[in-house]
């Protein structure tokens, strides 16, 4: 049992809440972060791990929407630039900027020049805070990325936004780290079952998924954040709330890199919708789909695979059409679209639907819930809760730091001198400071008394970060580390995985005396199905 999850639990059920958040993606991550950095003592809780449905399945791209310019939502565009910029300045090792390079094929729908117009009205939203665009003719594309196949070709562009330099559940998990450092409590694999509003009390029944017992919490205020299941979680409450969802799923696969370029490979596929190639170190990431589905939880299916597979080979000039075999992983995941209870949206409608947020206030029972969303606007979620929550009577104080961000330039360049003495490189030190921040310093300490914690186990993972991932990083299940708490169930086949010999320590650090039952169980189940 992890010691740290166990703690939280205690102190979760010892004492009233300020606020329980039901659901740990992105958005109740930042809700709780919020409130957590505010003062409020806070419980968030999630049926599975951190981040471990749509969370997990973006296109790890922080961007300001430039599709929505398309259907003229120039406000929700405007935000959205705003919301991305905020993101890189307060991340700035973590988000960063990253050229989009577009082809568009002869006889689009739109002239290519109306296209680059648009991303000139793009960088203008976006506060000049990017490269500009830049105008692509047929040649210069043949020049720079002749990987992509011309011969169909009107021009393209090229523009800016942004991405996550690890992925978007590493992101995601350090909103659950600042819950952690501001003294609130993160339980992952505790579902609420049953909640009943009495007495000015949410009077809340939890299952336990990893022991299997059954806890009551009792909290002031209530935030329902749980994503595509948010519908289900007001039913149970008996909530009437006037938004619903609508699901698309959207499916990626993971293949070799065959292309050296840093930049992300833009196309509109065959369906019309944008299709992205995206640098993932050796590996790249091609998507996405847009299905509508009727459930929380999809899979990619074989026509989605066929898809990617058929839209990269016809997009691109490689000496070896991508094959199935040549997949390495899939991520699929399901888009919470917000839309009104009363709405009957039509297919036509339904693609044409943006991922803003919504979020439904019930005064009378001091509750709320979040409704669509996207990462790149989880700021300005964190910031509507905790005035919805202060709203309901909980007292709130504002810090002079903010409650979102990496520590300091002058805390980074004392991580930076410490580092250097212990002998790490600037590759080695960036990528602590990315992945743990102010944390990061826990690592040297570990490195400083004992100079083996610096070796690699697995990947570029040290014996260091293993530890410190066992003990503060609430892993429950081997799939928590090689699928959220890093990428490396995204980028190594589940066979490679197996064999990598650092894996057994690896799960020793991590899981002790059940390392390997932890093994087996992953190993032998579908998380490790190969693609």
């Amino acid at each position: 049992m992890n010691s740290l999850r166990t703690s939280c639990i205690g102190r979760a059920k010892a004492e009233t809440q300020d606020c329980l958040v039901v659901g740990a993606g992105i958005n109740g991550a930042v809700a709780a972060a919020a409130l957590a950095g505010k003062g409020a003592k806070v419980t968030v809780i999630d049926k599975a791990d951190f981040g471990s449905f749509t969370s997990q399945e973006s296109s790890n791209l922080a961007w300001g929407g430039i599709k929505y310019l398309e259907n003229y939502e120039f406000g929700l565009v405007w935000g959205l630039c705003k919301s991305r910029n905020h993101l890189m300045k307060s991340y700035p090792s973590q988000v960063r900027e990253i050229r989009f390079y577009t082809s568009i094929a002869k006889g689009f729908r739109k002239p290519r020049i109306l296209i680059y117009l648009g991303a000139l009205l793009y960088w203008f939203m976006g506060r000049f805070q990017t490269k500009p665009p830049r105008l692509l003719s047929v040649s210069t594309i043949r020049k720079e990325a002749p990987m992509i196949d011309g011969a169909a070709l009107a021009g393209g562009l090229e523009y800016s936004d942004c991405y996550f330099v690890e992925n978007d559940t590493r992101f995601a998990f350090g909103f659950i780290r600042k819950v952690l450092q501001t003294g609130g409590c993160a339980i992952n694999y505790m579902e609420l079952v049953s909640a009943d509003f009495h007495d000015g009390l949410w009077h809340c029944s939890l299952r336990d998924h990893v022991t299997g017992q059954a806890h009551r919490l009792m909290a002031k205020t209530l935030v329902n954040a749980a994503g595509p299941f948010a519908d289900k979680i007001n039913a149970m409450l008996r909530i009437d709330c006037p938004f619903k969802h609508i699901f698309s799923k959207g499916a990626h696969i993971i293949v070799p890199q065959f292309s050296k370029t840093e930049r992300v490979l833009t196309f509109f596929a065959s369906d019309g919708r944008l299709f992205f190639m995206i640098p993932m170190g050796e590996r790249t990431c091609i998507g996405t789909t847009d299905t509508r589905v009727d459930n929380e939880v999809a899979e990619p299916s074989a026509d989605d695979v066929e898809f990617l597979l058929a839209n990269a080979n016809a997009l691109l000039n490689l000496e070896k059409p991508l094959a199935r075999k040549d997949v390495i992983a899939q991520r699929c995941g399901v888009r919470p679209l917000v839309v009104k209870k009363t709405a009957d949206v039509g297919n036509a409608e339904w693609t044409a639907l943006s991922r803003k947020h919504e979020i439904d206030i019930q005064p009378s029972k001091k509750m709320c819930s979040i409704y669509g969303g996207k990462l790149t606007d989880c700021i300005n979620v964190g910031e509507e809760i905790s005035g919805i929550v202060e709203s309901f009577g909980v007292p709130l104080v504002q810090s002079l730091k903010p409650w979102y961000g990496e520590p300091s330039a002058q805390n980074k360049k004392r991580f930076e001198a410490v580092g250097t003495k212990l002998g790490l490189d600037e590759a080695q030190r960036a990528r602590l400071w990315r992945r743990y921040g102010k944390d990061a310093f826990k690592c040297l300490e570990k490195i400083r008394n004992d100079a083996s914690m610096a070796n690699i186990v697995i990947e570029q993972y040290t014996r260091a970060e293993l530890h410190h991932m066992a003990e503060y990083e609430l892993v429950v299940r081997l799939e928590d580390f090689l699928r959220r708490r890093s990428r490396l169930a995204l980028t190594q086949h589940p066979a490679t995985l197996r064999c990598d010999p650092g894996m057994p320590e690896a799960a020793r650090i991590l899981f002790g005396q059940h390392a390997d039952a932890e093994l087996a169980r992953y190993f032998s189940s579908d998380e490790a199905v190969a693609p």
